[in-house]
């Protein structure tokens, strides 16, 4: 997958099998492509067309499950090819998410070499990774885990060869070009160079996710004399991360 400008083509439609289909806007990540997909999910969840049970956004796909013993396959296809082509303008106004992060030591233990890596010191991947405005692209392969684009190609640093079995919650890492907000603990190939408080997903909390694609980020550096307060109201079902529309 590039990273790039997003044509204007048309999407190509894809069945997979009998109970989904995919929505292809090309093969690229960028905010355009990204808009093309919320724009039509946005419009097919308004559409309320019967049989279309989950539509679930990817960096460059829209896939759509459906019920194949309630869905007009002939109806559905019209509509996307009609939705598809329209101007990507999402209704929702994408929220702006400050979050706080401890970067380093035992919250981050790949900081340093990451900082090796690229010839910095630990200080300036902070800056450098703080310092940028990161969207939301997708959210997937753990409930809420959160995958960025946005960070500062001079951190982009290939995966882990041997990725490790288990990261803690909540973890702040980069993976190539991208940078993530983890969510529950899991495997990971990732180079974690931080954590935060905040839990993209708390089943219990209303909402249950808090970031959602078209989210924009911006990370802010506490000290480890914060962590304590701050994991300890996230605990209690508070959001810690401020928000702005």
């Amino acid at each position: 997958m590039a990273i790039g400008d997003a044509a204007g083509a048309a999407p190509r439609i894809l069945d997979c099998g009998d109970t989904a289909v995919i929505v292809d806007f090309g093969n690229v990540i960028d905010p355009v492509t990204s808009a093309r997909v919320l724009a039509l999910d946005e419009a097919l969840v308004a559409a309320a067309l019967p049989g279309v049970v989950e539509t679930v956004p990817g960096y460059r796909s829209l896939m759509i499950h459906v019920d194949p013993g309630t869905v007009d396959h002939d109806a559905l296809y019209r509509l996307l090819e009609t939705l598809g082509r329209a101007p990507a303008a999402p209704r929702r106004v994408a929220r702006r998410w400050q979050v706080p992060v401890v970067y380093g030591g035992a919250f981050g233990e790949d900081l340093e070499d990451i900082a090796r890596r690229h010839d910095m010191t630990p200080d300036q991947v902070v800056r450098l990774h703080s310092g940028s405005l990161y969207r939301v692209y997708m959210v997937g392969f753990m409930p809420g885990f959160s995958y960025l684009g946005g960070m500062d190609p001079r951190l982009a640093t290939p995966r882990r060869e041997s990725p490790r079995l288990r990261v803690p919650a909540s973890a702040i890492a980069i993976g190539g070009a991208q940078t993530s907000v983890g969510s529950l603990p899991s495997p990971s190939g990732w180079h974690l160079i931080g954590r935060t408080p905040v839990r993209p997903f708390m089943p219990e909390r209303t909402p249950g996710f808090l970031f959602a694609p078209g989210d924009e980020i911006t990370f802010t550096a506490i000290s480890p004399a914060d962590w304590d307060e701050l994991d300890a109201a996230a605990a209690a079902g508070e959001r810690v991360a401020q928000v702005s529309a």
